[in-house]
C-alpha cells in the first residue's frame, strides 16, 4: 500500500455492481471473470464496484472476498478503475484487518466503506464520523469510498455528515441508495469542490442526479445492458429529448432487478455468451422458472432493437 497517490479522480460514467459467477459445486468460478470484466470493458464501463452486495460479499468468507478482487483486477489489466468493498464485519479491528488484507491487492483503488458498519446499533452521527475517522486515520494512504447497503439495514448518510466526510478529502465515491432524487440534488450540491463523487444505483432517478452533476450510474442493470446507460449520459446535451426518453425506458427494464437477482443477472449473462451457472447463495435458485427466463428474454429482444435503433454496434 506505500506509494499511494491520495484523492485519485474518479472516472464518472456507468458503473457495474459486479456479480460473482459459481461452480457448480458452489465455489467462485474464476475462469468465467475474466469474460465477464470483458463484458463490462467493451460496453464502455468506466469503472467497476467488486466485492459488493452484488456480489454477495455477505455469503463470502474473507479470502474469498480479497481472491475475488485480486481474480477482477487481474483480468481488469488496468483498463477500468475498481473501487471493493466486503467491509462486513461489525468490531472496528476486524474492520481494519478486511481493508487491509482487499487494499494489499493489486489494482484495487479505493476502499468502499459500508454505512451500516460504520455504526451497526444506529447510534447516530457521532458513532457513525467517530468511525470513519478512525478508519481513515488508521490508513492515510488509502482513498475511501461509502456504499449504502440496504443489508442488514439501510443507513443513509445524513447531509452534514456526508458534507464533513467529504471536506477530509479522503472520501472520492459514494454509492447513493436513496432512491430520492431531490435529496441526491441537495447531497451534490453539500459536497461541490471536494473530491467526492456520487454514483446513482436508481435507474429511476440516475439521470436526473447525472443532469444535476452526478458522476453516473452504479446499479445492478450495469450487470445487463450498460452500454444503454452510457449512450444515454452520452447525449445528454446532443440529444436530450432521446436520451430522456432512453433513460425513461432505462426506468421500466429496471423493473427486472425484482425477479430473482442476481440469478436473473446470470442468465442475461449466458444470453450474450459469458457462460455460468444459475446459482446464487443469497436466493432461492429453484425459484428462477420458466416465466422468469422469458422475461429476461423479451428484455434482451428489446436491448437488441434500441443497439439498432441507436446504431451501437454488436458487442
Amino acid at each position: 500500500m506505500e506509494g499511494k497517490e491520495m484523492a485519485f479522480q474518479i472516472q464518472g460514467g456507468v458503473w457495474p455492481t459486479m456479480i460473482t459467477p459459481y461452480t457448480a459445486d458452489n465455489k467462485i468460478d474464476y475462469d468465467t471473470i475474466p469474460q465477464m470484466v470483458d463484458f463490462y470493458a467493451r460496453r464502455g464501463c468506466k469503472g467497476i464496484f467488486a466485492v459488493c452486495q452484488s456480489s454477495e460479499m455477505l455469503f463470502l468468507s474473507r479470502e474469498e472476498k480479497v481472491e475475488l478482487a485480486k481474480a477482477v483486477a487481474d483480468a481488469n489489466q488496468g483498463r477500468m478503475q475498481i473501487v471493493a468493498s466486503g467491509h462486513t464485519a461489525v468490531d472496528l479491528k476486524t474492520q481494519l484487518e478486511e481493508i487491509e488484507a482487499m487494499m494489499n491487492v493489486d489494482g484495487i483503488d479505493a476502499y468502499v466503506l459500508v454505512s451500516n458498519a460504520l455504526d451497526p446499533k444506529n447510534e447516530g452521527d457521532g458513532v457513525f464520523l467517530e468511525r470513519f475517522n478512525q478508519t481513515v486515520e488508521h490508513f492515510p494512504e488509502i482513498d475511501f469510498g461509502i456504499y449504502e447497503c440496504p443489508l442488514p439495514y439501510k443507513r443513509l448518510v445524513s447531509l452534514p455528515a456526508l458534507q464533513e466526510m467529504a471536506q477530509s478529502r479522503k472520501l472520492v465515491f459514494l454509492k447513493d441508495t436513496c432512491c430520492d432524487y431531490e435529496l441526491i440534488r441537495q447531497r451534490l450540491k453539500a459536497v461541490e469542490g471536494t473530491p467526492l463523487k456520487i454514483f446513482n444505483a436508481n435507474a429511476a432517478s440516475f439521470y436526473d442526479s447525472f443532469l444535476h452533476g452526478g458522476a453516473g450510474y452504479n446499479g445492478i442493470m450495469a450487470n445487463y445492458h450498460p452500454e444503454l446507460y452510457r449512450w444515454a449520459l452520452e447525449h445528454s446535451q446532443t440529444d436530450p429529448e432521446k436520451a430522456q426518453l432512453m433513460a425513461d425506458l432505462l426506468c421500466e427494464l429496471a423493473m427486472i432487478e425484482m425477479r430473482l437477482y442476481p440469478v436473473s443477472a446470470k442468465y442475461h449473462m449466458n444470453l450474450v455468451g459469458i457462460p455460468m451457472e444459475l446459482s446464487a447463495r443469497s436466493a432461492d435458485c429453484s425459484r428462477f422458472d420458466k416465466n422468469a427466463k422469458q422475461e429476461v428474454d423479451s428484455m434482451y429482444a428489446v436491448e437488441k432493437a434500441l443497439h439498432k435503433m441507436l446504431g451501437i454496434a454488436e458487442l
